[in-house]
């Protein structure tokens, strides 16, 4: 498959168009942004890390059945994927508080919720990536109530095949935001990335953050974590 012309570039990949309309090429970029943004950086390596971790995860959810995106891991840092319709809302699951819940609403740190806490955000750089409740979304036809509801729904699916694996190998999923596209039929699948640019992992035994949390707090050792992190993943998923 070839790669052409590039459509887009974002803070963690670029998209090419190949020979096949209906598909697209996800290169992993080495950039590291916080803050939206605001705090940059690059690590060698960091897009191969991503890119290995997830494609082996997005083939779990898929085994457990949600579809996404992906079609094959093309090389250490391309994939190659199925051209979808971005929905612009960042879904994020909450299993532990942390990081912007904490700051908001002055929950602890640390403190596991009683159940996963789904929230929407608008994929807007330009606004700071502002949370959205349903009407919101609706109202700015970012979506339907259906699809809402469906967005819900299949991220506290992925949470539910997500969680007890990482349990597995001795890390606990704290939080994480995934995307999703409208195909070319209209179904929604599972789309972007996950890994630790998007996801938080603790040491289940240690606590020590295994994400991109180091750089953010400047904890140093990014790419070390990363890289425990797809050890911990490969070994597992054989």
């Amino acid at each position: 498959m070839n790669k052409k012309e590039q459509i887009y570039e974002g803070k963690g990949k670029k998209l090419f168009a190949t020979d096949d309309a209906a598909t697209l090429i996800a290169e992993f970029k080495d950039d590291l942004t916080a803050f939206n943004a605001q705090k940059k950086a690059q690590e060698k390596g960091k897009g191969a890390l991503n890119a290995a971790i997830s494609a082996k995860l997005f083939r779990l959810i898929e085994l457990n059945g949600v579809s996404t995106h992906l079609i094959k891991r093309l090389d250490e840092t391309n994939h190659l994927i199925k051209k979808t319709q971005i929905i612009p809302i960042e879904v994020v699951v909450r299993n532990i508080a942390t990081g912007s819940l904490t700051k908001r609403l002055g929950i602890a740190e640390g403190v596991k919720l009683p159940f996963a806490l789904v929230e929407f955000y608008y994929k807007n750089d330009n606004l700071g990536d502002p949370i959205l409740n349903d009407e919101h979304a609706v109202l700015m036809k970012l979506a339907s109530e259906n699809e809402l509801k469906t967005l819900k729904e299949l991220a506290r699916k992925i949470n539910d095949i997500l969680r007890p694996f990482f349990e597995s190998i001795q890390l606990k999923l704290v939080d994480f935001k995934v995307e999703f596209g409208r195909d070319q039929s209209g179904r929604i699948l599972l789309a972007d990335e996950i890994g630790p640019d998007s996801c938080r992992f603790w040491d289940a035994n240690s606590g020590e953050k295994l994400d991109k949390d180091r750089f953010r707090q400047d904890l140093g050792g990014v790419k070390a974590a990363y890289e425990e992190v797809l050890r911990r993943v490969e070994g597992a998923l054989k």
